[in-house]
């Protein structure tokens, strides 16, 4: 189960765009791109599309991964570089 009520808990937001298609060893693989060597149970990491309308989060509690998919119906998901700034 994620607990994502635990303060130790990090986020990690992934910043470049991410084919959604990929699952457990594909994300990972993206992991190993950032010099990230192994899953940390202390992290959440999140992935997006070009788009910013699906969104991925993957998550290791010491006994396997999860891999929690989202697509939005309508607008985007705003991560802090890709609003624009005023």
């Amino acid at each position: 189960m994620i607990n994502l009520s635990s303060s130790a808990l990090k986020i990690r937001v992934i910043l470049p765009p991410v084919d959604m298609r990929k699952s457990f060893d594909g994300l990972t693989g993206v992991l190993r791109d950032f010099n990230i060597a192994k899953l940390n149970a202390q992290f959440l990491y999140v992935f997006s599309n070009r788009r910013r309308n699906r969104v991925k989060l993957l998550y290791f509690d010491r006994t396997g991964i999860y891999v929690v998919a989202k697509k939005l119906e309508q607008g985007n998901i705003q991560l802090a570089s890709s609003r624009k700034k005023r």
